[in-house]
């Protein structure tokens, strides 16, 4: 499984980064499906834990698209709902071997399915550097934030899933620092989500489907 080096994934996965938040979904670019995402967790040996967690997600971030879309908003529900089954598809790797899941789980998306527009969802899903652009960027958006409204494989808030990281994760100053940067974006985007899509998701229940 570790076929490439770090410094070739991170080159690989670049290829996958902000130039392509610009350009329109290509209809060249392979879409994997469902089967396909699951086959790839095979391969990259996904821990179930993770593959339940990857389903709550692609739930979460594909009932974005679909309200995006209800909205006459331009996104691919196919490509958003891939994106979302494979965000952590290198957590085996980096357990075993060290480095970032994102970058590296961007390269390998991109090597497997040759689609970037699939595979900046998954690099981008833990640092998000620019502007918070709905309309732009709805596939990586929407995958930051679905992932940080499901804690192992349950929906939550934004407050519960942060206060959990804290506890799990925050053994210095610095980590609790950068948890909370997170949370910020992750609560710039929820209000940029709402904003665009007319609902509260602050306030949403996506596991029930209804306002709570």
């Amino acid at each position: 499984m570790r076929s490439q080096s770090d410094s070739q994934h991170k080159q690989c996965a670049y290829r996958a980064a902000l130039p392509f938040h610009r350009f329109p979904v290509n209809p060249k670019w392979h879409v994997p499906n469902r089967a396909e995402c699951t086959a790839l967790w095979d391969k990259y040996k996904m821990p179930d834990h993770i593959r339940a967690h990857s389903e709550q997600v692609a739930y979460l971030a594909t009932t974005l698209a679909k309200l995006g879309a209800e909205r006459g908003m331009d996104v691919s529900i196919e490509s958003i709902t891939s994106s979302a089954l494979l965000h952590d598809i290198a957590k085996a790797y980096t357990i075993e071997f060290g480095g970032d899941h994102a970058w590296i789980g961007g390269s390998i998306v991109l090597s497997e399915t040759g689609n970037p527009y699939v595979a900046q969802g998954v690099l981008h899903h833990v640092h998000w550097e620019w502007p918070v652009d709905c309309e732009l960027c709805f596939l990586p958006l929407a995958i930051i934030y679905a992932d940080k409204r499901v804690m192992h494989d349950n929906i939550v808030s934004l407050d519960e899933r942060f206060d959990d990281l804290v506890v799990r994760y925050g053994r210095t100053d610095r980590i609790i620092a950068n948890i909370m940067k997170a949370k910020v974006l992750a609560e710039e985007i929820e209000q940029a989500f709402s904003e665009q899509l007319g609902i509260s998701l602050h306030e949403h229940s996506f596991n029930r489907g209804r306002m709570v």
